[in-house]
C-alpha cells in the first residue's frame, strides 16, 4: 500500500465505522456485492457512502436515524463505498442502472429490484432531519408490505 492509500483509510475508517457501528455490513468486493444482491432475500437498505461533507452531515446521520425510528424495518443494511471501494460501488451500481450514479445516496432493494433511490441531489442542501424523514416514510411503506 502506498502512503496516499494509506493516508485515505485512515481518513475513512471513521466514515465506515459510523455505519458498520450502527449495525451496516460494508460490501468491500465485486464478490461480496454480487452474493448479497442475488442471495439476500427480503429489503435490503443500501447506502452509497462517500468522505464528501453531505454524507457526514446528512446522509449517515439521517440513515441511523431512520432506522432507529421506522417502524417497519429491512432485513437487511448494508453499505459500499464510493470513492473507496470503486470496483464494489460499481457492481453495485450496475444493480440499479436505470438511475444516474451518485454519492451519497440510499437505495431499498426488495425482492430482486430497486423499489426506491434517493440521489444526492435529495440529500445535498436539505435539513437531516428531511433526509430522515423522507427515509422513515419509504421503510415503513415498503417494508411494511
Amino acid at each position: 500500500m502506498n502512503p496516499y492509500e494509506e493516508y485515505m483509510q485512515g481518513i475513512v475508517q471513521p466514515m465506515r465505522d459510523e455505519l458498520v457501528n450502527a449495525g451496516f455490513t460494508e460490501l468491500r468486493t465485486p464478490e461480496e456485492v454480487a452474493e448479497h444482491m442475488q442471495e439476500s432475500k427480503g429489503t435490503s437498505l443500501i447506502v452509497i457512502n462517500s468522505v464528501c461533507g453531505c454524507a457526514a452531515g446528512l446522509a449517515r446521520p439521517a440513515v441511523i436515524e431512520a432506522i432507529q425510528q421506522a417502524e417497519y424495518k429491512p432485513d437487511h443494511l448494508t453499505t459500499v463505498f464510493a470513492g473507496q471501494d470503486a470496483e464494489a460501488t460499481m457492481q453495485m451500481r450496475g444493480f440499479f442502472e436505470e438511475v444516474p450514479p451518485s454519492s451519497p445516496s440510499i437505495a431499498i432493494w426488495k425482492d430482486g429490484q430497486l423499489a426506491y433511490f434517493i440521489p444526492r441531489e435529495q440529500i445535498e442542501d436539505h435539513a437531516m432531519e428531511q433526509v430522515r424523514d423522507h427515509l422513515v416514510g419509504v421503510l415503513d411503506q415498503i417494508c411494511a408490505e
